[in-house]
């Protein structure tokens, strides 16, 4: 058998400031819709040209820990938060492909308002040459750049899910529940680290 007939290893990555249930609800997707062998979660640093991330890496990682714990299919890679690292998507997937191989097909798990602001992204042509995109839009969401390769994106729909990062940050500032939007041991550490608060 050979090893693109066993499925892609799929590369997600974000801030995950703080993880929730609609990144897993896209990894879960990936797993099934592509066929994925892997999840690899990547969660970014602080390079200068995004705005940071509220929660320290340590705290980002260790939600994410506890958030992946129970799929074993589920990765963690913490390159991005080392220092010096670039933060950029084609230097990750580089060195990811040199690594793994050519025989291994990647596939990078993007939102259909990341898709949407690709042309922007450093060398984002020369990222089809490491990787297909699976992008998660919404309708209506997400429409990319002309010049992709036919073949270089998947398309995948996502049951819509009014959750994310920023308003799980704002609840907890307001003091509102976060039932149904992130895992109870993300909850669990969150409010015993008094993190966003």
């Amino acid at each position: 058998m050979s090893s693109s007939s066993i499925g892609p290893v799929a590369v997600f990555g974000g801030t995950f400031d703080p993880v929730h249930n609609a990144h897993l609800a896209i990894a879960a997707r990936a797993l099934a819709a592509l066929g994925a062998r892997r999840v690899l979660w990547l969660p970014t640093g602080a390079p200068g040209y995004r705005r940071p991330p509220l929660a320290s890496a340590e705290h980002r990682l260790a939600m994410l820990r506890l958030a992946v714990a129970d799929e074993a299919r589920y990765g963690i890679d913490p390159r991005e938060l080392a220092p010096g690292h670039s933060g950029y998507s084609y230097d990750t997937l580089a060195a990811l492909r040199a690594e793994l191989g050519p025989g291994v097909p990647l596939v990078m798990l993007v939102g259909g308002d990341q898709y949407a602001r690709l042309a922007g992204w450093h060398r984002w042509k020369e990222l089809f040459g490491l990787a297909r995109l699976a992008v998660f839009a919404r309708p209506g969401e997400g429409a990319g750049p002309q010049e992709v390769p036919e073949g270089g994106v998947i398309h995948l729909a996502l049951d819509p899910m009014p959750v994310s990062a920023s308003s799980i940050r704002a609840r907890i500032a307001r003091g509102e529940s976060l039932a149904g939007m992130v895992p109870a041991p993300v909850l669990e550490y969150i409010q015993r680290h008094r993190l966003y608060y």
